[in-house]
């Protein structure tokens, strides 16, 4: 059952299952209460440097909050495509659902980055160990996807066409009662 599965795709379903729950979660509490669920601990580096370096009005958090849950919430929607398509035998062995999965590995390295970045220059350590741990996940996929390739197609040996359709001299008119 398992011999045509890539490390690459078991990966990328291992990354799945951690991140559409987590994130998932996360960005629901943001979007029932924004300030309140900016300031829990998987986003407190980014509500505390917004309200450090940017001074921040209220509406200005609010926005802030539901844009990065919108940005969560976008690679949880590129991981469960990229799930969906892992179930197609067809697709999983040509590689297709690698281009869903390269998505939500490139916006959430940028999310986990750039909160990482904030957690460093607010200096807290637990949500600079969470997102450097999140980014290494991610970018340790990406390497997985980018060096193994799907299986190349079989290669297909042309025949040559009977005389009867071979392509006509420029001489022979192909008219419908000539053949």
């Amino acid at each position: 059952m398992f011999g045509n599965w890539r490390i690459g795709s078991v990966n990328g379903a291992l990354l799945a299952a951690y991140f559409i729950p987590a994130w998932s979660l996360v960005a629901f509490n943001i979007m029932v209460a924004p300030v309140h669920g900016l300031y829990e601990r998987p986003s407190v580096a980014v509500a505390l440097f917004l309200s450090d370096h940017f001074e921040m009005a209220g509406m200005s958090t609010v926005r802030a909050a539901w844009l990065l849950a919108l940005g969560r919430m976008t690679v949880v929607a590129f991981f469960a495509i990229y799930l969906v398509l892992l179930c197609i035998p067809r697709v999983r062995k040509g590689g297709g659902s690698d281009e869903a999965l390269g998505i939500a590995l490139a916006i959430g390295s940028l999310i986990s980055f750039t909160s990482m970045v904030m957690a460093s220059k607010v200096g807290e350590m637990a949500a600079l160990r969470l997102h450097a741990t999140e980014l290494l996940l991610l970018l340790g996929a990406a390497i997985v996807v980018v060096i193994e390739r799907p299986e190349a197609a079989p290669k297909t040996v042309e025949r040559a066409a009977p005389p009867s359709l071979q392509p006509l001299g420029l001489e022979q008119a192909e008219l419908l009662h000539n053949r």
